[in-house]
């Protein structure tokens, strides 16, 4: 959650351009030469919009409206199908209890208020109960958490791993829990509210002030305008809380995180930290030395609540977790947080949305996360290039800064939180993200992200409300149009996919199976852009190329982003590459993993080598050097 909406195979990666020096490679990293064999693939789906087949898709509509799909609908054909597509962990966004406007007080559940609520469906951010899920996934209410825990236990039948969400820096202005296991309480329940801030409270508050609704701009109004008994620009919070964006006053902005209050964790209003910090050199010391520091520290109240919610969802099996706006949150509670869950699992995948590059390295060793979104940097520059405004020569040096930490930065293209390829404001094509997908998909040893449809190439054109188009709305009932031919009547077999949609797909799962199998992709690393800029006639900075290898497995990457132009030319590998790829003078056979249809000759005398290239207008080659 990181924006408001509507507030009215060569591969040539690593070294720095104009710059000779070399990175480190993953090798180098013993946590991945003993935990890591084969790269991962993350499949972030939204869970609310998987299965749902109605097509009405109405601005502000209502469940009944439009629909709503269901934790049943993952069914263990639907998870094959996912799993086939060369998919390793599935990420379920939206399955905690947030904020909904469908009226469930017939269970007991109380209603929420449209105007502390984005959307008619909700913000999945905007969370309302950690110990239970939406109602709207269930078919039968009552058992929501028994249906979820059959859809974990289906996910891991097909060998899926599953993440869900833990935004551990704001909760829903009206969080109230009806299933706390025993022993625990809500956020906020022991908080003294006569005070602006405690190291104990759960939230920051403004004595003898109430909170005030925001003042509606731009035309906006909740629900669209639609008349609801509840829609009258008032909420009762009496004294108002901080809001979960960090805004102070008790009428937060329309641009604020106004439907969130934010959680406090021991630092107080001027900046203080009110709880003991990690020793000199703790960066480099595993989950277990962490563990051990805090055993006898007492720590604030929302660190253990926290901590109690991901332990209870590891211990249902949930295998993972992505941490909302994780660096709003102090790194010490990280490694607080972190160290008991890899206690409880050691293979658990901790995944952080962080965007202040500044941080990566302490989030990364002090806080003990696993991995953190490579967004600033190369999903950035990536877009730039498939945009056709920038320059190749700009992702080796990305690649080369986030070296050493490589293996932690996740890599992908689409999200919720960012606009679809094919729309129009990005690159109005699913086809101009291949190139950008195969160097996102092989440059690291990171992990590999898609967003669901992505495969598709779904532009996320509808107006639901709420959300704006470009991006598949987060906050509204509807459904997903590409994903609608492919689900197919509850078939999950692409029945009515369109040609391009289905060839798409096939590009897709040809790709991430290639890397999920791929030894070199777990090893070195080495940039060929610079070298073939100053060796190479034709090379220009519409290709990428770079050479990945391990000891049984050497590739060359090559992908070309420009949409409209065939380049050929001689491509080089200089002579430290040469050596290290341990090639002997002669020709070796090199063919293109990916639809086995380019092949070519890697010629090597006195130590340097060269192939022929011809590579069409947004293709990639991932060739294999035979030996």
């Amino acid at each position: 959650m990181k924006i408001i909406r509507k507030s009215i195979i060569l591969i040539a990666v690593f070294s720095i351009f104009g710059c000779e020096n070399e990175i480190k490679t993953p090798l180098e990293s013993k946590e991945t030469k003993i935990n890591m064999k084969k790269k991962e693939v993350v499949y972030q789906v939204f869970t609310r919009l998987f299965g749902n087949t109605n097509t009405t898709n109405k601005p502000w509509g209502t469940l009944q409206e439009n629909g709503v799909g269901k934790f049943n609908d993952f069914t263990v054909k639907a998870l094959k199908e996912i799993k086939d597509l060369g998919v390793t962990h599935i990420w379920y966004t939206g399955v905690p209890h947030h904020d909904v406007i469908t009226d469930y007080s017939q269970f007991g559940i109380s209603n929420d208020d449209p105007d502390i609520v984005k959307g008619r469906a909700g913000s999945p951010y905007a969370v309302k109960d950690y110990y239970n899920v939406n109602p709207d996934l269930a078919v039968n209410v009552e058992n929501r958490l028994e249906e979820f825990e059959a859809l974990i236990e289906r996910s891991h039948k097909v060998n899926l791993k599953v993440i869900i969400d833990i935004v551990p820096n704001h909760v829903a202005r009206n969080y109230q829990s009806l299933t706390n296991p025993e022993g625990s309480t809500d956020f906020g329940a022991e908080d003294d509210k006569t005070k602006t801030y405690d190291v104990n409270n759960n939230f920051y508050y403004n004595p003898g002030e109430a909170f005030t609704v925001p003042e509606w701009k731009h035309g906006y109004q909740p629900l669209g305008g639609e008349k609801n008994s509840l829609a009258d620009s008032k909420f009762e919070e009496i004294p108002a809380k901080w809001t979960g964006n960090g805004s102070r006053a008790s009428q937060p902005d329309i641009n604020d995180w106004y439907e969130t209050v934010k959680v406090n964790y021991g630092i107080s209003p001027e900046g203080r930290k009110d709880f003991d910090e990690l020793p000199a050199g703790f960066e480099n010391e595993n989950y277990k030395k962490h563990y051990e520091f805090w055993k006898d520290k007492t720590v604030p109240s929302s660190w253990v609540k926290f901590k109690d919610i991901a332990l209870y969802w590891t211990a249902k099996g949930v295998d993972g977790f992505r941490y909302d706006m994780a660096e709003m949150v102090p790194v010490e509670f990280w490694s607080y947080m972190n160290s008991h869950v890899k206690m409880k699992n050691p293979e658990a995948f901790l995944l952080a949305e962080v965007y202040n590059p500044s941080l990566y390295r302490d989030y990364i060793k002090r806080g003990k996360m696993d991995y953190l979104y490579d967004k600033v940097q190369l999903y950035d520059t990536l877009k730039h290039v498939m945009q056709g405004h920038g320059s190749t020569d700009n992702i080796p040096p990305i690649l080369n800064d986030l070296g050493d930490i490589e293996h932690h930065m996740l890599h992908f293209l689409e999200n919720h939180d960012e606009q679809r390829i094919a729309s129009p404001d990005f690159a109005g094509s699913a086809e101009k993200g291949k190139p950008a997908m195969v160097v996102s998909a092989t440059s690291s040893t990171a992990p590999t992200m898609i967003y669901f449809g992505q495969e598709f190439g779904e532009p996320g054109a509808e107006d639901l409300g709420f959300g704006d188009p470009t991006r598949t709305s987060i906050f509204d009932y509807g459904s997903v149009p590409s994903l609608v031919r492919w689900v197919n009547d509850k078939k999950f077999n692409g029945g009515q996919l369109t040609k391009q949609e289905d060839e798409l797909r096939d590009f897709y799962k040809r790709l991430l199976n290639f890397t999920i199998n791929s030894s070199a992709l777990m090893g070195n690393y080495q940039d060929l852009q610079h070298y073939n800029h100053q060796h190479t006639e034709w090379y220009n900075d519409k290709v990428l190329s770079f050479v990945r290898w391990s000891s049984d497995e050497k590739l060359i990457v090559i992908s070309n982003f420009n949409a409209d132009n065939t380049y050929g030319f001689e491509l080089q590998l200089p002579e430290d590459l040469v050596q290290k790829l341990q090639l002997k003078d002669g020709e070796y056979n090199v063919e293109d993993q990916l639809y086995n249809t380019y092949a070519s000759t890697l010629k090597v005398k006195d130590g340097k080598a060269n192939v022929r290239i011809d590579i069409k207008p947004l293709e990639s080659f991932i060739l294999k050097i035979e030996n």
